[in-house]
């Protein structure tokens, strides 16, 4: 195909990372072919249905398909027929019994499609991988595929806030290519097209710096979380207040308040694992010195979980056991039905360990949470789990816990009890209602 084309697109992958972009990209106009293994998945997504929370997804994939450009398969076959440029959307999971990320699915995808690549196309890796993948695969793709060095490997990291992922991928704030080639940039540019058209960033570059650039922005958020809960740590001891500290960090512009949140810190699918893995690579590549304060990053942020534990101890006048505990929250962020590495559940199954009563309400993630951790108790609502509570633990700041009336709750619950484990609500309101309010790095 002449580079004046749209290139047809497939995606490899329909996943949380795979379906959006499949969906978003046939949206702005290109032909997509969603590509997985599982046959359940691409059932659904072909009848319309997104089998993931994320808030304007499901109307874009009925617009998708109602317009003809986006179709869903488990042939690479087809894919290699149909596609220019493919991207590979697969997990990267923390490997079991190590901090390293599991390749096995990009491997997977990688030795499935390259034997049906018989013309000149483009791989383009969206996944977030250890550096020095990008090399080891244009290899394996060169020795599998038919049409040999004529396919070419080029690298885009993703950057998506579940949640927030619509709006991330038609509207991102920058686009990174990490290419090896003019052609293959002119390729990514074809196939970004509408999106740079908005005036969209792009950062060329090699293929080792794009596989660099996520984790390292990660890296950096996660630090910024863990920072700000170091000084909690410290307000605490001393008796100083980590909102009023962060609010007047947020005001220096060398700084900022994003991510600058205190509180019961980070999860999910993305920055546990990824800076794991980072601080694994970094080792074997002998720099494990340059980011060895990622482990203690990573350990500041278990911490947090332990001490919501304990101010609910505290709260509780030091037994856990027997209490009646109203858990608001599952997911890791609101939003989002993610409940990978959710620090909500961990502290409810901690709680529930020792012996506490626990029940455990969220707007999304219930389905999700019920069939992970079956032995928690869970309701309908925010006052249903609240009913006869002695304490009340906010441990995912949706907008439906922060809306919550403390007046009206207190006509539910046994004891006027709540710990804000995400800094969500208005301390002054709640106290003015009568309740004991406790917070992380806050009296």
């Amino acid at each position: 195909m002449s580079t004046t084309e749209s290139p047809r697109l497939t995606v490899i992958g329909t996943g949380y990372l795979g379906a959006t972009h499949a969906i978003c990209m046939a949206v702005l106009g290109f032909d997509v072919l969603g590509v997985d293994v599982d046959e359940r998945k691409v059932a659904r997504l072909a009848a319309g249905e997104v089998p993931f929370f994320e808030p304007g997804l499901p109307e874009l994939l009925t617009k998708a398909l109602e317009s003809g450009r986006l179709r869903f398969t488990t042939s690479f076959e087809e894919a290699g027929e149909f596609g220019d440029v493919h991207f590979v959307c697969v997990g990267t999971p923390q490997r079991p019994g190590s901090d390293a990320a599991d390749l096995t699915y990009v491997d997977a995808a990688v030795r499935s499609l390259a034997p049906h690549l018989t013309r000149r196309a483009l791989v383009v890796g969206k996944s977030t991988v250890p550096v020095g993948t990008a090399g080891r695969l244009t290899s394996l793709l060169n020795e599998l595929a038919p049409a040999g060095d004529e396919v070419e490997l080029a690298w885009n990291p993703e950057f998506l806030r579940e949640g927030f992922a619509v709006d991330d991928t038609m509207r991102p704030d920058r686009l990174v290519f990490g290419v090896a080639s003019e052609w293959a940039d002119e390729r990514l540019r074809a196939a970004f097209a509408p999106i740079l058209e908005l005036g969209t960033p792009v950062v060329k570059t090699d293929l080792a710096t794009a596989e660099l650039v996520k984790v390292a922005a990660n890296s950096f958020l996660a630090t910024k979380i863990s920072y700000i809960n170091a000084m909690a740590e410290v307000c605490e001891a001393v008796g100083a207040d980590i909102k009023d500290l962060a609010d007047s960090l947020a005001l220096d512009d060398r700084i900022g308040g994003k991510f600058l949140k205190p509180g019961l810190g980070f999860g999910g699918g993305c920055l546990p694992k990824d800076i794991r893995a980072f601080a694994h690579r970094a080792e074997e590549l002998g720099v494990g010195q340059a980011v060895a304060f990622l482990r203690e990053v990573d350990d500041i942020n278990r911490r947090r979980r332990a001490r919501t534990v304990d101010l609910v101890r505290e709260l509780l006048g030091g037994q856990i056991s027997g209490a009646r505990i109203a858990c608001w929250g599952a997911a890791f962020k609101p939003n989002s039905d993610d409940i990978r590495d959710a620090p909500a559940l961990d502290v409810a199954r901690t709680m529930h360990g020792l012996g506490g009563h626990v029940r455990v309400f969220d707007p999304a993630a219930l389905d999700n949470a019920r069939r992970a951790f079956p032995e928690l108790r869970y309701g309908d609502s925010a006052l249903d789990v609240a009913e006869d509570a002695d304490v009340v633990v906010l441990l995912t700041e949706w907008a439906d816990f922060r809306q919550v009336d403390p007046e009206a709750l207190s006509t539910v619950v046994k004891h006027k009890r709540i710990v804000d484990g995400r800094h969500a609500l208005d301390a002054a309101q709640w106290r003015g209602a009568g309740w004991e309010y406790r917070a992380l790095g806050r009296n």
